[in-house]
């Protein structure tokens, strides 16, 4: 105990470095025959992160053995199976930060396919279900039932398989488009709110830690009043893989009754749309769109152009392409001020670019110390260190497993936030109103 008592007392030598295992070998040697919560501080040495020093705390369980027991949700998926990519991002996301344990799944139309997933990736086969409501009705019976969801399907059956899970009172983590139309995505958030279930959209990109700063930033009157706001997202994918003429089946992402009524604008407009509302705080309040498609055989546009009114006299555009030659994969987001300029492209995630009127750009880096607590809070590597995918989505599971953990220990929430079902409604909104625009010659829509 005396031994213990010396470890967890809040000295620290910032010469020493306590790890996992030999906290473990400690507490094994004292093989104390019943379990106990203990609060630990990971400080990492000043000296070896220079001007990045940070620290973190988390409660742990510890058993007899000393065996490191976090305390965690527990999750199920519905599709997201072996050779998916989006389920593979969804699975280490929910998992970088060790707040959330994979139990479940109907990972595949395939029970093959779903059994082969549920073994790489040790789930016991008696929680691999044939169907999402077996799935649902199973698991939220058991006494150890998943807590949430992720849904990681096509477009077309996020509203029947969401809803289904809320209706037995089950957390949900949805990808996006959220529904297929802007009255499901109400129904979400009707069932949700008067249920007090949370329900998360994984807009990904929204969880870059320099998009936060940048929030912090406009709210403090750093750029003064808001004037204009260019965002965007271009890629190339479809005219560097479909054929100019029809040959062959194409991918689900072209067939409206799955996709549908929107390709572009739903695939990659709406990451356009999040990132405005979660950079700057506002939502956008009309929309003139006009769609492009190539090649000229698809059923759906690849190119979408509109001007945003975005409120109080600002006003915006927004592009999103998958004909953009020579765009793997690059969100933006430009937005200009009274007093001065932010900016910033996927291309490099971790700079925010910052000009003061009359002034030079400065390059603000992640992770550094004159960035905001909550940029800092979800940094997870040095300042010069590029993050990536997978981490984008850690901050997006991190803020909503937090917020389900103190749902279930009935505490108040006072965490980061993260994208909820309200965005994903605003996101169904948007894309109705550029369809409709397109649809009655380019005209304002309201949203």
């Amino acid at each position: 105990c005396s031994l213990l008592s010396g470890l967890f007392s809040g000295r620290q030598d910032k010469n020493c470095f306590m790890n996992k295992h030999m906290v473990q070998y400690i507490l094994m040697a004292g093989a104390a025959a019943f379990q106990f919560q203990v609060t630990l501080l990971f400080t990492e040495p000043e000296e070896l992160q220079p001007g990045n020093s940070r620290r973190r705390f988390k409660t742990v369980l510890f058993n007899m053995t000393g065996e490191w027991l976090m305390k965690k949700t527990s999750f199920g998926m519905v599709g997201g199976g072996l050779g998916s990519f989006i389920g593979d991002v969804h699975r280490h996301g929910a998992m970088i930060d060790d707040l959330a344990a994979l139990r479940a799944g109907c990972f595949s139309r395939s029970r093959e396919k779903s059994l082969e997933t549920a073994r790489a990736w040790d789930i016991p086969e008696d929680r691999v279900y044939g169907t999402f409501q077996e799935m649902a009705d199973r698991e939220s019976a058991r006494d150890d039932g998943i807590d949430f969801v992720t849904v990681a399907t096509p477009n077309s059956s996020h509203y029947e398989i969401a809803k289904y899970f809320l209706g037995k009172n089950i957390h949900v983590m949805c990808d996006k488009p959220v529904t297929m139309t802007v009255e499901q995505a109400e129904d979400l958030k009707r069932i949700a709110e008067e249920r007090k279930l949370l329900f998360a959209v994984s807009y990904a990109y929204t969880g870059y830690p320099v998009i936060r700063q940048a929030r912090r930033m406009i709210e403090d009157g750093i750029i003064g009043r808001m004037l204009y706001v260019r965002a965007g997202h271009p890629e190339d994918w479809v005219i560097s893989s479909v054929p100019e003429e029809p040959a062959g089946n194409l991918p689900w992402r072209f067939d409206p009754n799955v996709a549908g009524e929107s390709l572009c604008c739903a695939d990659l407009g709406t990451h356009a749309e999040q990132l405005i509302e979660q950079f700057t705080g506002l939502t956008i309040r009309r929309v003139l769109a006009k769609f492009n498609t190539w090649p000229a055989y698809l059923p759906l546009e690849t190119n979408v152009t509109a001007l945003l009114d975005l409120g109080d006299g600002i006003t915006g555009e927004l592009w999103a392409s998958q004909i953009a030659i020579g765009k793997e994969c690059s969100p933006y987001i430009y937005v200009v001020g009274t007093k001065g300029a932010l900016e910033w492209n996927h291309e490099k995630p971790d700079i925010l670019k910052y000009t003061e009127l009359n002034g030079p750009t400065q390059l603000l880096s992640a992770g550094r110390d004159y960035m905001g607590a909550e940029s800092r809070s979800i940094t997870r590597v040095a300042a010069g260190h590029h993050e990536g995918y997978f981490e984008v989505f850690g901050n997006i599971y991190r803020p909503f497993c937090e917020n389900l953990l103190a749902l279930k220990e009935g505490k108040a929430y006072e965490g980061l936030s993260y994208p909820t079902i309200r965005e994903g409604l605003n996101g169904m909104k948007f894309i109705h109103a550029c369809v409709e625009s397109e649809k009655r010659g380019n005209i304002w829509i309201d949203l």
